[in-house]
């Protein structure tokens, strides 16, 4: 059960991005964002009521959900799908699995914890893997602001993952600045839409929650090392990226890294010292 578990959770989260790009068009990208996370709240809200295992929440537990919303389910992905439009979505995927990285300062930053050997080494090897991979685009013919960017954006909406997760103040943005709430009919978006909606949030989330739950958090977490190699070949496949070779090294350090992160410290036991004669 934990591998094919596993083995979902990759699967999905890795094929996820390309589904956020067919989303760019028609719709306006907050709208994408309220219909994706609407959809999935109320397919969730179902299964829990017939279920027996909705909970009431007090103010505080509702507090805590709307600030955890706004990183998870708001700002993060309408800074990933803005990326998307200059940047290839496998790209995306990479620079999102660096949250590994942010998720050791954040702990650091807010809880006083101490950030191991492992995790300051595992963080670099993964910013100096993203200057490999997108060095083509840096130095090539492709090379413009927007790239620069998108880069910046990926890495906000990576930050705001980190952070934490909300839907209903994103549809009150959208009603004050006056986006209108279209939709587009195609069979591409509508199959991205419902795809994000089932696979991509109340599977792929129930499944990766259900793997810490039986795993824990650190074993499970190497779904993110893994998912970025399914989303670059999705994203040669249907947008024709390029493999270069200082993409392919790019990939393989950005996946040491999070090797290192996950990586526990060996114990030292008490009472036992290295002796020198």
């Amino acid at each position: 059960m934990n591998l094919f578990l596993y083995l979902l959770t990759v699967l999905i989260w890795g094929t996820t991005w390309i589904a956020l790009k067919w989303q760019l068009g028609v719709v306006a990208i907050p709208v994408s964002i309220v219909y994706r996370f609407g959809l999935a709240a109320l397919v969730l809200f179902v299964l829990l009521l017939l279920s027996r295992k909705l909970q009431a929440m007090n103010r505080r537990g509702h507090l805590i959900c709307l600030a955890q919303g706004l990183c998870l389910f708001c700002v993060n992905f309408m800074c990933f799908l803005t990326a998307s439009q200059w940047i290839p979505s496998g790209l995306v995927a990479v620079v999102f699995s660096t949250a590994t990285l942010w998720n050791a300062l954040n702990a650091r930053v807010f809880f006083g914890q101490r950030v191991a050997r492992n995790v300051l080494m595992g963080g670099a090897l993964g910013l100096l893997g993203l200057g490999f991979l997108f060095w083509p685009e840096l130095v090539g013919h492709t090379a413009s602001p927007q790239t620069l960017l998108g880069l910046g954006l990926a890495l906000l909406g990576t930050l705001c993952f980190s952070a934490g997760n909300l839907l209903s103040s994103l549809a009150t943005y959208c009603a004050v600045r006056g986006i209108p709430f279209e939709m587009d009919w195609s069979a591409r978006y509508i199959g991205a839409l419902w795809y994000l909606v089932i696979p991509g949030s109340v599977i792929g989330f129930t499944a990766y929650l259900t793997l810490v739950g039986r795993m824990g958090p650190e074993k499970a977490a190497y779904c993110t090392v893994l998912f970025p190699v399914v989303a670059l070949n999705v994203s040669a496949f249907a947008e024709g990226y390029q493999w270069t070779a200082p993409a392919l090294m790019g990939l393989v350090l950005v996946m040491l890294g999070n090797v290192l992160v996950f990586r526990k410290p060996r114990a030292i036991v008490p009472g036992l010292k290295a002796s020198r004669v």
